[in-house]
């Protein structure tokens, strides 16, 4: 198969989450297991940070990467989900995975795969952590896909532990109470491995706390200290947490480990987020006059953030092209978006995305009134051809609506 062929396999014939949801969902780490046995356990050979968390899990992971590679080190980066190539989720010094090294990988173990019934997720996390020893990275950051305890990264020891914060999300697998969350993201604490905890609540930190002890582990709440305030090319607000956590994360791996990272690293490699690693989609701007701004914010926590962010700005008319999943709770995220605003409603190209109508007859609920459009691009489009050069644009409520229009 050519890489394209490979890549529509894997979207065709094993399960992802990504795409389709609740029925590509595992309950255990059997899989995982297996694979590493049958790839001769390529995760032993890596030294890794293990990041979770309900929001900024791929901005940290971005951030800690960039950092590690101004201190001159060979960083592997897997991260998900990608917004336009499968290929953006394996990285080493920002360079993608090669086309041939997936193509390679999905022939040789396909039988495997298919014998096995492994997820979209479980094969993805393989041929990263093969890629990853194959390549002798020095260190290797690893992002959870969803929840901590029973995600397929959760095989690894890592030199330190990374959770950014918690909020109600995926709620149909990992509870519907803070708690219940957090003891899914606290699963990553391995027993004496330094934790590091971006944000918490009086619900969420007994919950850390009660599984740093039994481990034994040490654990740092980075929203308690105080760092210098470095710049960053990331300029939403909510990357203030975010670079706290990986200054904390990036203090311990100079206290604990041998790795050495100057301030002047930390200086450039915040500097340079998206250069060094490639990341996008958070609060990105594609266009001027009108200003639009992408992001990737799709859960109450995340959103409630990016829309204070947008009362900041300067404009005379507001417009938001939006588009969902289809199981997001409306009615927790929607109250949360300006009646005073032009919706141009729209359906992510992808089996889990919510139809457009839909969306548009919930959002009338809540006084947010605009048009459906039939695609991303197309509502995209009416939106920039509506507004003038002092209005405001915002695109997102999905991670697959952000994909399509950059």
């Amino acid at each position: 198969m050519n890489y394209q062929d490979t890549i529509n396999w894997m979207f065709n014939q094993l399960p992802m989450y990504q795409l389709q949801g609740a029925q590509a969902y595992k309950k255990d780490l059997t899989n995982a297991h297996k694979l590493a046995a049958h790839l001769n356990y390529p995760e032993k050979k890596l030294k890794c940070i293990h990041v979770a968390g309900t929001n900024g899990k791929g901005s940290t992971s971005h951030m800690l990467a960039s950092v590690l590679q101004e201190a001159g080190y060979k960083v592997g980066l897997y991260t998900s989900p990608h917004l336009k190539d499968f290929r953006e989720r394996i990285k080493i010094n920002g360079v993608e995975i090669s086309e041939k090294f997936v193509e390679d990988f999905i022939t040789e173990h396909q039988l495997f795969f298919e014998a096995n019934d492994m997820s979209f997720f479980e094969m993805t996390v393989g041929l990263a952590f093969d890629y990853f020893a194959a390549a002798k990275v020095d260190i290797a950051i690893i992002e959870v896909g969803m929840g901590g305890r029973l995600d397929a990264t959760n095989i690894i020891t890592p030199l330190v532990s990374v959770i950014t914060n918690i909020g109600l999300d995926h709620t149909q697998f990992l509870g519907n109470t803070l708690e219940a969350i957090a003891f899914e993201k606290a699963g990553i604490i391995k027993p004496n491995i330094s934790v590091i905890i971006g944000e918490y609540t009086p619900e969420t930190k007994p919950v850390f706390l009660s599984r740093a002890k039994e481990g034994s582990s040490e654990i740092y709440f980075a929203a308690d200290l105080v760092f210098e305030n470095y710049p960053s090319d990331l300029i939403g607000d909510y990357q203030v947490h975010n670079k706290k956590t990986v200054l904390q994360t990036i203090q311990v791996l100079n206290k604990q480990t041998e790795f050495e990272i100057s301030p002047q690293n930390i200086q450039n490699g915040l500097l340079h987020v998206v250069k060094n690693t490639g990341l996008q989609g958070r609060w990105q701007q594609i266009h001027t006059a009108p200003k639009v701004i992408c992001d990737t914010a799709h859960n109450k926590n995340g959103l409630e953030i990016v829309l204070k962010q947008i009362q900041k700005e300067k404009f005379d008319t507001l417009h938001f092209v939006l588009g969902v999943v289809n199981d997001k709770d409306l009615e927790e995220i929607l109250p949360l978006f300006p009646k005073n605003a032009k919706y141009y409603f729209c359906k992510p190209n992808i089996p889990r995305g919510l139809d457009a109508q839909v969306l548009q007859q919930k959002a009338a609920l809540f006084e947010l009134h605009g048009e459906v459009y039939n695609s991303v691009s197309e509502a995209y489009k009416k939106a920039l051809q509506n507004a003038v050069a002092t209005d405001f644009v915002y695109v997102g409520g999905s991670t697959f609506v952000v994909a399509e229009i950059l």
